[in-house]
Parts: structure tokens; C-alpha cells; sequence
């Protein structure tokens, strides 16, 4: 007796497994997912757990990584707006944003016809937006110049509205430059007009150099000109204030010209001695003739 009950429980779990196997299926956080009905996509899943379905042949269920997937399309030549020749790759970031549409349009939701399918469309948009600007957005010796992030953005909303237009399930996630070259035949032209836009910058560079040093030595000559001015008119004062002085005592030395002579050679010998100093003299000459009747030789300090 236990030995049937415990068959049948077995059986019973067996059961239960087999019919969640039939009626029940799980999409993961990652994933999303179509149900298809007699072959037909019915019902979209976008959001993780369980979800009940019909056994094969009425139901079945397609299920899609949805997380961003990422290719490179081929380094190809295309013509700038000035007619020269540029070697150009991008990179595409993408995933699945409607299983439901994506899962007819892409042979039973096949990623790689996916990807074929974006390839083409973003050759074609990157040629569009290549053949709308000049080497110069691409390659040039002044960075400021550089238009890659509009460049990107460009190839990008293109794209995007060619993908709502064929209805493909997909969103863009990045879209970016990954390499630019070119055929030998331009490099050297390229590389003589970076050049040359590199002289034309360094010649601005030092005309504006040398017009700053004109402004500075202009500065300093107006400074020193004017300093000059200003000590010969303090000169100037000065020789006029010790002339009116002198003509005051014209008058008084002019009246006692011993006594006027007497002062200057005592003034004259206040300059010498006005550090400490050991003299040797003839005081025979001025103004050291006012020594004599002292002892020769004698020093003064």
C-alpha cells in the first residue's frame, strides 16, 4: 500500500514537471521575448518572470538577449564636401526594443541578418554625413576646428530615423568614430596644408609677440622719458632756488670779500673732513692754508 502511494506521488510530480514544461516559461532579467501562435508573433515580453503559453504546435516561444550588442561596420572610402578622400569606421552600440516587430523582420529574430541589415544603413548614412562636410571637420592641425561629436551625432540621428522607417524593434544605444585614414595619393597633400596651417598660426603667434614687445618697450620709453623730464625739471628748481640764494649773499660778500673767502674755504675743508680721515696737505693750498702757524704734519680726524 505505501509503495502505491508513493508511485503515485511520483508520478504526480512527474505530471506537474511535464505540464510546466508545456504551460510555463521563464524570461530572465536580461531577455526579452515573443510568443507566436500557429506561427504568428502575438505577444511581446519585455519584463522578467514567469508567463503561462499554450504546448507546441499552437504556441512557441522566442527569446532575445537584450542587452546592448556592439559591431563594427568596414573601413570604407568615401568624398568630403571638398572632394578628397577619406578612409572611415564606425562603432554601434544597439539592442532590442520590440520583440514583436523585431521577430518577423529579422528571419525568426536572427541577430546576425540583424546586423547586416543596421550595417547597411549606417554605411549609408556615414557617406551621407561624410559628403556633407570638409577634411578639415575630420583632420586638422587646430583642434578647436574638429566637428567629430557633431559628426557622430549626425550619422547617428540618421540612422535612428531609418530604423523607425523600416519598423526594425531596435534602438541605438551609442554610435561613435573609431577610424579615420587616408589613401596614400592625399596624405601628402594633407600633411603640406597642416603645415601651412601651422606657419600661418606660429606668424600670428609672433606678430602678436612682437607687437606686444612694442607696446611694452613703447611703455617704457614714455616712463623713462617722462622720469627724465621730471629730474631736469627738479634740476632745473634746484640750480634756480641755489642761484636766488646766491644772489641774496652777493651782496654781503661783495662788502667784506676777505670774510666771503674766509667762509667758503672753511665750508670747503667741512667737506673734507666730514669722515674720519687722515689728511696729508700742503698748507700752502686752499683751503688747508687756514692750518698754518700749526704743527706740520699734524693729523685731523
Amino acid at each position: 500500500m505505501k509503495r502505491n502511494t508513493l508511485t503515485l506521488i511520483i508520478g504526480a510530480v512527474l505530471i506537474l514537471i511535464f505540464a510546466l514544461l508545456l504551460f510555463v516559461f521563464q524570461v530572465r532579467q536580461s531577455e526579452v521575448a515573443v510568443v507566436t501562435t500557429f506561427g504568428n508573433p502575438t505577444r511581446p515580453i519585455i519584463k522578467p518572470g514567469l508567463y503561462l503559453k499554450w504546448p507546441w504546435p499552437i504556441q512557441r516561444v522566442y527569446k532575445f538577449d537584450q542587452r546592448t550588442q556592439t559591431f563594427e561596420d568596414k573601413f570604407t572610402e568615401g568624398f568630403t564636401a571638398d572632394n578628397n578622400t577619406l578612409l572611415t569606421m564606425v562603432y554601434v552600440g544597439w539592442r532590442i526594443t520590440d520583440p514583436k516587430t523585431f521577430f518577423p523582420k529579422f528571419a525568426d529574430g536572427s541577430v546576425g541578418a540583424a546586423e547586416r541589415t543596421l550595417e547597411g544603413i549606417v554605411s549609408n548614412a556615414k557617406g551621407a554625413v561624410v559628403g556633407n562636410h570638409a577634411l578639415a571637420d575630420f583632420v586638422n592641425a587646430d583642434e578647436s576646428k574638429l566637428q567629430f561629436d557633431a559628426i557622430e551625432k549626425e550619422i547617428q540621428t540618421l540612422v535612428e530615423a531609418q530604423l523607425r522607417t523600416n519598423d526594425c524593434g531596435i534602438k541605438i544605444e551609442f554610435l561613435g568614430l573609431k577610424k579615420l585614414g587616408l589613401p596614400e595619393s592625399v596624405t601628402q597633400t594633407v600633411f603640406d596644408r597642416m603645415t601651412s596651417e601651422r606657419k600661418v598660426l606660429a606668424d600670428k603667434l609672433q606678430f602678436e609677440g612682437e607687437a606686444e614687445a612694442q607696446k611694452i618697450r613703447s611703455a617704457a620709453d614714455r616712463r623713462a622719458a617722462e622720469t627724465l623730464a621730471n629730474a631736469e625739471a627738479e634740476a632745473t628748481r634746484i640750480r634756480g632756488e641755489g642761484e636766488a640764494k646766491a644772489a641774496e649773499l652777493l651782496p654781503i660778500f661783495e662788502q667784506n670779500p676777505a670774510l666771503a673767502n674766509f667762509e667758503l674755504r672753511l665750508k670747503a675743508l667741512e667737506q673734507s673732513l666730514k669722515e674720519r680721515a687722515t689728511l696729508i696737505f700742503d698748507e700752502r693750498t686752499p683751503p688747508f692754508d687756514l692750518f698754518q702757524g700749526f704743527t706740520t704734519n699734524r693729523s685731523s680726524r
